[in-house]
């Protein structure tokens, strides 16, 4: 279903998010206008499974992401990489990045592994609204727009995944979210966030 273009709503270590395969333009497309935000504005992060399936959505990983990664994944870290050649325009809004996340919530893994590889993973709400932190929820925003919602109980909620753009030197905090500024400094010591 997800490769040929459908869209699924699955829980995450902090909200549902909304899913489509990050390969499939027409799919990331109908993800834009199921959210109601512009796909010339806002990029949609991917998530993985393993550290092996960056190599199909990054071309570099600098030092600085290396270190993040050994210390905070998988877990609610977003990195943001320059994107590899094959990544879509409109998954990165033309801005040639693209933020990455390896997620620890065993539904997350469950998911990538049935689906057989990365997946978007934008919140579950449209644009203005909160995230919704249950299937509920979901099916009152979206209802039958989304072709599948994997009911995984609530979801914590709070804060979202921390996002640091790893294209820059020193790295630059997008977000603080649920990996706090703290734990970053003590993985890169020489960093002033």
């Amino acid at each position: 279903m997800v490769r040929g273009g459908g869209v699924i709503a699955f829980p995450t270590e902090t909200f549902y998010g909304l899913g489509v395969d990050p390969f499939n333009v027409q799919a990331v497309q109908r993800l834009y206008t199921l959210k109601g935000r512009s796909p010339q504005t806002s990029p949609v992060l991917v998530l993985i499974r393993s550290r092996h399936e960056l190599l199909a959505l990054v071309s570099e990983i600098t030092p600085a992401a290396e270190r993040l990664m050994e210390a905070c994944w998988p877990g609610p870290l977003t990195l943001v990489f320059r994107a590899a050649m094959a990544v879509p325009l409109v998954l990165t809004a033309g801005t040639g990045t693209i933020g990455v996340r390896l997620s620890a919530y065993p539904v997350v893994q469950q998911v990538l592994e049935v689906i057989g590889g990365p997946l978007t993973g934008t919140s579950a709400n449209r644009t203005g609204q909160p995230p919704a932190t249950t299937a509920a929820a979901v099916e009152h925003a979206f209802g039958s727009d989304v072709d599948l919602i994997v009911n995984g109980g609530p979801t914590p909620g709070g804060l979202p995944s921390t996002v640091v753009d790893t294209t820059v030197s020193p790295p630059r905090l997008i977000r603080e979210g649920c990996v706090a500024q703290t734990v970053l400094r003590a993985v890169l010591p020489s960093w002033t966030v």
